[in-house]
């Protein structure tokens, strides 16, 4: 899943999240019927005969995300799918996504360059040095909430010593930190 959802404006939402199924010659029965469920779990079916273009920002970003889960993957790549949203949004479909993954009990990676988007939605936060790249540091994330309201977990006190521990491995170049 990318930063932007490189829908189709010329295919309805329907036949975005079925085109990585068509291309793998896999669209059977049971896989259409997999992606109206996902449709109607997360609140796009009444959508599904609409344009792109007619959908918000936040949706859009939904539709991407269940053509990528249509196909069954066992692992998602998310490479900064919130950037361009605003930030209302971002805060609400991020969530949103990462009770889905949750829910689905699938390994994803989240590339992003917004530490609290990080420290939020993650079980696992790694900083990667500049080039050539290492792991700088790699911290397990536990917060004993709910981690469904993103607003909730941002005004943890966990919350805020893993803000503060991870910037200060992000502004010293120097050094290579494993949390535990």
């Amino acid at each position: 899943m990318l930063q932007r959802d490189h829908l189709f404006e010329w295919r309805t939402i329907y036949q975005n999240v079925i085109l990585g199924l068509e291309l793998n010659h896999t669209l059977t029965q049971q896989n259409r019927e997999y992606v109206l469920k996902l449709l109607a779990d997360y609140g796009l079916a009444a959508f599904k005969d609409k344009k792109p273009s007619e959908l918000s920002g936040g949706m859009r970003q939904r539709a991407a995300l269940i053509r990528t889960m249509a196909i069954h993957p066992d692992l998602l790549l998310l490479d900064e799918p919130f950037s361009a949203l605003d930030s209302q949004t971002r805060l609400n479909v991020s969530a949103d996504i990462a009770q889905i993954i949750r829910q689905t009990d699938k390994t994803a990676v989240l590339i992003t360059h917004d530490l609290s988007e990080a420290i939020t939605l993650a079980d696992r936060v790694l900083v990667l040095s500049k080039r050539p790249a290492i792991i700088k540091c790699e911290m397990p994330i536990h917060y004993e909430i709910d981690r469904h309201d993103p607003m909730a977990i941002r005004n943890t006190p966990e919350y805020q010593q893993y803000f503060n521990h991870l910037w200060e491995v992000l502004t010293n170049e120097q050094s290579v930190i494993h949390a535990t």
